[in-house]
Parts: structure tokens; C-alpha cells; sequence
């Protein structure tokens, strides 16, 4: 691949840290290298620095000239569903008229409309659109997304959605990490108890056994997996290898966040209504809160996560988007900065870190990827703006100059 040399960067936005998530005060310190400058070997960061040094050690590698624009690790989604058929135009438009999740959900709507279209697809039909939307986080400057299955709710079903992840990873240029997310909803033919044990026995094993996911999630919340029905299925995904993550707390404080606390779960998602002792508990165990105020702005919501009574506890907190058909059809991570700085008071900075080094490590990739360190893989989007705080700012404005996954470049706008 040979060596790169990118310069002259208004500021090379290093997340420079220590080698752990980050928390506190340390989610505001970025590592700003002004005029900044970046050495790439063979996919890999070689050095940093301001690029009058950089420059000395080019040699006869390639340049990419920022041109006074800001330089950043490339985006880490932690938490999307990226797999699935079909739209849920008919869901936004009952939405906009005034019905809530759970009426649309009762009346055929929800995740049971994807649900259908999904599975009347093929695998190629799936990996098809999927690339599309892989495409759609490229240009968002994301270069690395955890997405899970869920649409299926079949034993096939899911499989078949984690396969179509799978060829997904080895055709696009987008780094995939994948969960297995078959506790999503419960399908109608069956009581939840006899879905459970499907889950349990027959699912989670053939998981398993063709190293489909590398985390187990599922959805904690009334109506769908209660508390112990959670806690059974992840404990048997602990018991298969799995880490574990969970949509907890979203629609009602049911003790999702301490549930997962209680499993040493790697993340607890959502939590929009997760409250001081949820909180508490979390901090506790080290467990990694994944925020996605995306979701709580499409549904026409206003409760959004305690982001700052999280930081304040000393939370590692991660921003995603739950890039979805339903609830947060957006795989705009700028978008989520929006929302993160104007409904949940986070800084920019903050912001900045929670979706790069501070996901990278909810996903266990954080000495790889989430930062532009020596020895980590050259990932990095460039962005047509002086400050970084403009991503926030301007909102809904497309700001991607360039993508770079491994020191190539993906996308060029």
C-alpha cells in the first residue's frame, strides 16, 4: 500500500488519551494539533504531528493536502440496525398524525411491518439495499458500525440476516462489527416464554456455532422481554461466548440498566428513561451507556437520556445513531451531534468523543480504531469546516470532503 502523507489539516482532531474509555472532564479533551499533519504505512497511523514535521518524512509517498480543513477519526456507530427491508413511510406518516409507538405497534405497524418485508426477501435482496446504506454512512464520515439482526424472528430469518452481514463485511469498505439481536420483538404464532426457549435452544446456538455475532442484545421493555426473560436469554448468550448489550429503559424505567449491570453487559442502550439509581448502578459496574437521541427526536418524543448526570457520574458515555426503519431512519452522526449538544447540553467536544474513541471501546475495538494514535488503523473522514464545533452546528449540512478506511479512500465528495 505504500505510505501517505495527509497535511496541512486546520485542526488534526487526535482523541490522543489514555488507553481506556474516556470519562469526565477527559470526554472535552480532543488533541488538537493545529496545522496538523499525519504519516500513514501500509494502512496504519506512523505518526502525528504538525505537518512541517510530517513533511520530513514523506519520502516519495503519496499527499493528500487538507487544505485548512478539519481531520478526525472516522465516525464509530455503536449501535444500528443496518439489515432490513423495505421502509416505514406509513409509520412516520401516523406519527405525524398523532399515534404513539405502541398504538402503531398494535395496529400491524412497528417492527413486525419490517419484520414481513424482511423476511419475504432474499439474501441478495438484503445485501443489496444494505449496501446502499452502507454507502449512506461513508458519506456521513462513519467508517465503522456495530448493527444487529432482528427482523426476522425465525431461526432462518436470523440467520439469514447475520449472513447478509457477514458478505456485507467482505463488500464494503465500511467496517462491520455484528450482533445477534433475535429478542427484538415476539412473533405472533408464539407466547413469549415458548420464544424465549427458541431463542435459547435453537438460535443462539447455530449463532454460535457459525460465529454469526460477536454480542447478543435484546429488547427490554414492557410488552416485549421483561426483566427475567432478558436476563435468561443473555445469560445463555453469556454462556455461548457473547458479549452483551440492551435496548433498556427506552419507553418505560423497567431496571433495564441495572439488569445489565448485574450481567457486566458491555453496553446498556437507550435509556431514555433510566434514572439516578439506573445511573448509578451503571457506573458501578463499568457498563458503557450508548445514547441515541435520534431515536427520541423521530418518535416526536421529549424525554431524551441524562447525558449530563451520566458524565457527571462518571460514565464513558457513547453516542449512535439506531440507524433504523422505524424510530431513527438517519445514519447522520453530525445529526446526532446536533441533538447531543441543543437536548442533552453535551459540548461538542464531548460529543466528538463519544462517537469515536469512547464507541470504539464499546465495541472492544478501542486499540484499533477511534483515534489517530501511531500503530492504529487509518480511518479517518475530512471535513469541509475550520472547527470541528461546526459539525454540530451546522446541522443538516453535508460537511464530508473524504473518506479513509485503512489509509484508502473510500468516498470522495
Amino acid at each position: 500500500m505504500g505510505s501517505l502523507a495527509v497535511l496541512h489539516a486546520s485542526q488534526l482532531v487526535t482523541l490522543t488519551g489514555p488507553k481506556r474509555p474516556r470519562v469526565g472532564t477527559e470526554l472535552s479533551s480532543l488533541g488538537i494539533i493545529r496545522a496538523g499533519g499525519m504519516l500513514i504505512r501500509d494502512g496504519q497511523i506512523e505518526s502525528v504531528g504538525p505537518s512541517a514535521e510530517i513533511e520530513k518524512d514523506i519520502g516519495d509517498g503519496e499527499i493528500v493536502d487538507a487544505e485548512g480543513r478539519i481531520v478526525m477519526p472516522g465516525f464509530v456507530d455503536a449501535h444500528t440496525h443496518l439489515v432490513f427491508a423495505g421502509n416505514r413511510l406509513d409509520d412516520f406518516e401516523r406519527r405525524a398524525q398523532g399515534e404513539s409507538y405502541e398504538q402503531i405497534a398494535q395496529a400491524c405497524g412497528g417492527i413486525w411491518s419490517t419484520v414481513e418485508k424482511t423476511r419475504a426477501a432474499s439474501e441478495a435482496d438484503l445485501l443489496a439495499q444494505a449496501r446502499k446504506r452502507a454507502n449512506w454512512f461513508l458519506r456521513c464520515g462513519t467508517t465503522t458500525v456495530e448493527t444487529k439482526s432482528g427482523y426476522g424472528l425465525t431461526v432462518e430469518d436470523e440467520l439469514k440476516i447475520l449472513r447478509v452481514v457477514r458478505q456485507l463485511q467482505e463488500q464494503v469498505p465500511l467496517q462491520i462489527v455484528p450482533t445477534f439481536l433475535g429478542a427484538h420483538a415476539v412473533p405472533r404464532v408464539m407466547s413469549v416464554q415458548e420464544y424465549v426457549e427458541l431463542v435459547i435452544h435453537e438460535m443462539l446456538p447455530r449463532v454460535a456455532a457459525e460465529n454469526l455475532a460477536e454480542f447478543c442484545d435484546v429488547f427490554c421493555e414492557r410488552g416485549y422481554f421483561e426483566i427475567d426473560q432478558s436476563r435468561e436469554i443473555l445469560s445463555a448468550a453469556k454462556k455461548h461466548g457473547l458479549k452483551l448489550r440492551g435496548h433498556v429503559d427506552q419507553l418505560t424505567n423497567s431496571g433495564g440498566a441495572k439488569l445489565m449491570a448485574q450481567l457486566d453487559a458491555t453496553t446498556a442502550d437507550h435509556l431514555e428513561q433510566t434514572d439516578e439509581q439506573g445511573i448509578a448502578a451503571l457506573q458501578k459496574a463499568k457498563v458503557q451507556p450508548v445514547l441515541v437521541p435520534g431515536s427520541v427526536y423521530a418518535l416526536g418524543l421529549s424525554r431524551y437520556p441524562r447525558a449530563r448526570e451520566m458524565i457527571e457520574a462518571g460514565l464513558a458515555v457513547v453516542l449512535a445513531t439506531d440507524f433504523n426503519p422505524g424510530s431513527s431512519p438517519t445514519p447522520s452522526m453530525p445529526m446526532v451531534f446536533s441533538l447531543a449538544c441543543t437536548q442533552m447540553k453535551m459540548s461538542p467536544a464531548e460529543a466528538i468523543t463519544a462517537s469515536t474513541i469512547n464507541a470504539a471501546y464499546s465495541l472492544n475495538r478501542g486499540h484499533k480504531i477511534g483515534s489517530l494514535e501511531p500503530g492504529k488503523l487509518a480511518n479517518f473522514a475530512i471535513f469541509d469546516c475550520e472547527d470541528y464545533r461546526e459539525l454540530a452546528y451546522w446541522f443538516g449540512v453535508p460537511q464530508t470532503q473524504s473518506v479513509y478506511v485503512r489509509g484508502e479512500c473510500t468516498l470522495k465528495l
